[in-house]
């Protein structure tokens, strides 16, 4: 018999279905047959009598049709289960109670269940859950992994089974996420995903090797920074819209009036934190988003042969040693804790930059959009010349390029240690922007001869 069981529930080569469509679909009896093809599953078919049941069990009402006769009948209800059709007789409805087993077939159990990126995906969050739980993991990357599920993982993979990825499938979701504008990193990054819940589909044994991925040549794209000329020119501008209380004009980046605009009213007029937050970043080699958890019980003042900010961050990327900054961080520091106070804020969990708001990544959004606004008031472009973006982020990368480039004697392994970073991240990512003219002086220095 072409039709054998299997995980209690039965199965038939495509070759026997194709040999003998109808025998199989008449031998399946009331349960639903997975057509395999290399012992993976291609499709699933069933007898007319078993889909009638469960469409009724649903509470689906079948069309009346009267045949000519009952052989013919029974051919075209065959036939019409063959092509995903449902020709039937009308019958009185089977409450669920009386047949409970009716939809109960190998699309609902199994363990061909878990042939199915969903499935696969909870696995992979859980699994991902675990790491954190074992501190090999931050939760922000959990966070991260099911925003690319849902974004376009999910999306894309819905109706596919793992057992039925191609490398042209693959190809496929590549160009959905070229065409979505992503850059080269964030593809490769997505292809990660994809291969960890491939890995999953092997392990359980629905793929019996990796399908061949799509290569993604990752182009490094450093940050934009500023010169030093630029970053007085922001400094001395964000000091001055906030001594005369200027208001930031509701347009576009572009062009045009906002009909909407996201930043609250209290936020349009701009306060010292700009400024303060500007020479804070550049003389810190923080991030953003360690900027914006940043509390007054993470900072100590220092004062001894050197005058520096000792700054106990919690973990970012994995990194969770202690941050040691330059002297102007001190003057800011010590100018926002002063104003703090006098606003009767200023304590060990009180936020250092825009105490006021509890909603920190909104607070940090805030800080973007003033940034934007002081670039332009002082008219630095938002592009440098290689049409980068010029985000807050980018006063990271000026911190480290002014400690390379201004730096005397600096020690490659000691400033990204401090930055929290690696030396390969720096090469590839800050100092890969430099240059040598903007060293010139150093290349065409002399050594002094001894007497």
């Amino acid at each position: 018999m072409a039709v054998s069981p299997l995980f209690g529930f039965l199965c038939a080569s495509l070759d026997d279905f194709l040999a003998k469509p109808l025998d199989v679909v008449r031998d399946s009896g009331a349960t639903a047959v997975a057509i395999l093809d290399a012992n993976q599953p291609l499709f699933y078919v069933i007898s007319p009598n078993a889909w009638r049941e469960m469409s009724e069990c649903n509470g689906t009402a079948w069309a009346s049709t009267k045949p000519t006769n009952e052989k013919n009948a029974e051919e075209l209800d065959q036939f019409a289960v063959l092509q995903g059709l449902s020709v039937a007789t009308q019958k009185p409805k089977v409450r669920m109670s009386q047949r409970p087993d009716a939809a109960d077939s190998v699309l609902t159990r199994g363990a061909l269940r878990a042939n199915n990126f969903d499935v696969l995906a909870e696995q992979l969050i859980e699994h991902e859950n675990q790491r954190v739980q074992r501190a090999e993991l931050s939760a922000a990357s959990v966070g991260i992994l099911r925003n690319r599920l849902d974004a376009h993982v999910l999306p894309f993979f819905k109706y596919i089974p793992p057992s039925q990825v191609t490398p042209t499938m693959m190809d496929e979701f590549v160009k959905r996420l070229t065409d979505a504008r992503l850059s080269s990193t964030t593809v490769s990054q997505y292809l990660v995903v994809v291969r960890k819940l491939l890995k999953l589909a092997i392990r359980q044994g629905f793929l019996r090797e990796m399908p061949e991925l799509p290569s993604i040549k990752v182009a490094n794209r450093p940050r934009s920074m500023l010169s030093l000329q630029e970053y007085a020119a922001v400094v001395r501008t964000a000091h001055r819209l906030a001594r005369h209380g200027d208001k930031a004009p509701e347009v576009k980046a572009s062009s045009g009036h906002r009909e909407r605009f996201w930043v609250q009213p209290r936020n349009l007029i701009l306060l010292p934190d700009m400024a303060w937050v500007i020479r804070f970043m550049v003389n810190s080699f923080v991030r953003p988003g360690d900027l914006r958890q940043l509390k007054h019980k993470h900072v100590q003042v220092v004062r001894g042969s050197s005058v520096y900010l000792r700054m106990t961050l919690p973990q970012t990327k994995r990194h969770d040693a202690p941050m040691v900054t330059l002297r102007p961080a001190v003057q800011v520091y010590e100018a926002a804790l002063a104003q703090a106070r006098r606003e009767g804020r200023g304590e060990p969990d009180d936020y250092v930059f825009l105490p006021e708001e509890t909603d920190r990544n909104y607070a940090l959004a805030v800080m973007g959009f003033w940034f934007k606004w002081v670039m332009r008031e002082a008219g630095v472009e938002p592009e440098d010349q290689m049409g980068r973006l010029r985000t807050l982020y980018c006063l990271r990368h000026t911190s480290i390029m002014f400690r390379l480039l201004y730096g005397q004697g600096i020690d490659m392994l000691t400033l990204a240690r401090n930055a929290r970073t690696s030396v390969q991240m720096i090469e590839r990512f800050y100092a890969s922007a430099l240059d040598g003219e903007m060293n010139v002086a150093m290349l065409q220095s002399r050594r002094t001869s001894k007497n």
